[in-house]
């Protein structure tokens, strides 16, 4: 007899309440994650006191972590946890780093409750690595494999996911500039607290779903305590080493050259020794977007370091009279993805059925082409205002748009075609690359950001290294578009089968950001 056959009949819109449980879990954190975001790289430079230059290399070593992280969570709640554990681990992990954040001290970086900080952005790493990997994947288990209803459902939760967002940069971040940092990030942390009792109230809803697949284990001892809680108590030690790392950002980036050379290499090894020629070909396609989409990731991720400080300083906030905090505009991307999001899964159909529609390598290159526009756009406004004026409010709104245009473009392709390009049992291998390839654009943006804060040069230094990465994006994402063709021929599509097997969680690992009709992709933390 099934225990869940009455919740099983009772919907809301069609869907199963728990839907809506995961919906407003998450929506709650990522309030409480893009909120506290929004104030982080302004929290290093105008609390703690650490160089423009310095505070960007933390910020990109704490967002590429936060990448790292759910290869790790997603993992250990695939063998042994199972996800709705991972979850709620994830979100009490959270809710304690939140909390942590509201310790702010005296400020500068010999204050001693510095170390509270870093200890916040480890247990936040942390707690994001056993979430994001797993709260997504929920959504699909709620739904039969061949169910018309998971697209839809996939649409509404990346609307909880990207209305979070905006509410958490607008709320958290008007606060924090506002009346002073403990409100801003203590709003965060009510988010984020606010999610987890949903998630745990709602259990019932969620009719028996992300449960481990081999309780018995979990329960079976090792050194004397259950496995179950060894996994958390590991994952407390994990914390330390991630409060070591964040301190050294230098270990950070020797970590992502170390592990990402080594995968590909190893990738590299398995194409050329194991796999048919066509196989081969589509593993050398699927690396080609995976470093297309590194260059992509350190350009975009700007919003949240040095046009997040450059908004701030340079920018004329007031709108219709009214001054508008810095931190703010980093629910523009939100709102925009949200709107545009369902305008380009109905441009994608429509060209499609008339057989127009561009490749994924194609859509690739000009999500690289859009991303360069946007800051030569900022670079032509800033020049046109002239000298020593600040520039006008427009010139952030262009920007973010053709950033969100260029991340339509790019990113609801990105796992998806991982998965359609990858032989089933080197899934794991493609998605962890993945990963490791987003986290090196994360970190790689932390150096860009510090590129603009070097050498004292101002507005000035800010525009020419816009200007540079701007022509060099556009000139890759040219020639992207120019070789796509020859990817495209390495893809083999007229011969691809379907597998039984995919990409493990492909319906939801890391954080989908569009919200058009097949959402399987990956997108910043």
């Amino acid at each position: 007899m099934n225990p869940y056959a009455a919740e099983e009949q009772k919907t809301i819109l069609g869907h199963p309440r728990g839907l809506f449980v995961l919906f407003f879990a998450e929506m709650w954190e990522r309030f409480s994650y893009y909120g506290m975001r929004a104030l982080l790289i302004f929290y290093l430079v105008q609390h703690w006191m650490f160089s423009d230059s310095e505070a960007s290399v933390i910020y990109g070593a704490y967002t590429a972590l936060v990448y790292i992280a759910p290869v790790i969570g997603g993992y250990l709640a695939d063998h042994y946890l199972g996800q709705r554990k991972a979850v709620v681990f994830g979100a009490v992990l959270l809710t304690f780093g939140h909390f942590l954040m509201a310790f702010e001290g005296d400020g500068g970086q010999t204050a001693a409750e510095i170390n509270i900080f870093w200890l916040a952005l480890s247990f936040i790493i942390v707690g994001s690595g056993f979430l994001k990997a797993n709260i997504s994947v929920m959504v699909g288990q709620l739904y039969p494999r061949t169910d018309i209803r998971r697209d839809p459902a996939y649409t509404i939760f990346y609307i909880g996911i990207n209305l979070g967002a905006a509410l958490g940069a607008i709320i958290a971040g008007w606060l924090g500039q506002t009346y002073g940092w403990a409100y801003g990030f203590g709003a965060a942390g009510i988010g984020m607290l606010l999610g987890l009792v949903v998630f745990v109230l709602g259990k019932p809803l969620l009719m028996g779903r992300g449960e481990s697949k081999d309780p018995a284990r979990l329960a079976r001892p090792v050194f004397g305590i259950k496995f179950e809680w060894l996994l958390y108590l590991v994952s407390f030690v994990a914390v330390g080493v991630v409060w070591l790392l964040i301190q050294y950002q230098a270990l950070v980036g020797f970590l992502l050259m170390g592990t990402g050379a080594a995968l590909v290499v190893y990738v590299l090894y398995q194409s050329v020794f194991k796999l048919e020629r066509e196989e081969r070909h589509r593993i050398y396609a699927a690396l080609y977007l995976i470093f297309g989409s590194i260059l992509f990731w350190s350009l975009f991720e700007q919003a949240g370091s040095s046009l997040n400080l450059f908004t701030d300083r340079s920018v004329d906030r007031n709108i219709f009279g009214f001054e508008v905090q810095a931190s703010v505009f980093q629910s523009i991307n939100s709102i925009y993805i949200v709107t545009l999001g369902p305008l380009f899964a109905i441009l994608w159909m429509w060209l499609a059925k008339r057989g127009w529609e561009p490749s994924t390598p194609t859509k690739f290159g000009l999500g690289v082409v859009q991303v360069g526009l946007g800051f030569l756009v900022l670079v032509a406004g800033t020049a046109a205002a002239g000298p020593g004026a600040l520039t006008p409010v427009l010139f952030i709104f262009l920007i973010y748009l053709l950033h969100t245009t260029g991340e339509l473009c790019l990113s609801p392709v990105g796992l998806s075609a991982m998965n359609r390009l990858t032989p089933a049992h080197m899934a794991s291998l493609i998605m962890g690359t993945w990963f490791f390839a987003s986290a090196t654009g994360n970190f790689a943006a932390g150096l860009i950001s510090a590129a603009t804060g070097g050498e004292g040069g101002g507005v000035e230094r800010v525009m020419e290294v816009y200007s540079n990465v701007g022509w060099l994006a556009v000139g890759v994402g040219v020639l992207m578009v120019l070789i796509a063709p020859l990817i495209r021929r390495l893809m083999h599509l007229d011969t691809l089968k379907d597998d039984d097997a995919s990409l493990a969680g492909q319906d939801g690992i890391g954080e989908p950001i569009a919200t058009g009709p097949k959402l399987d992709e990956e997108r910043r933390p």
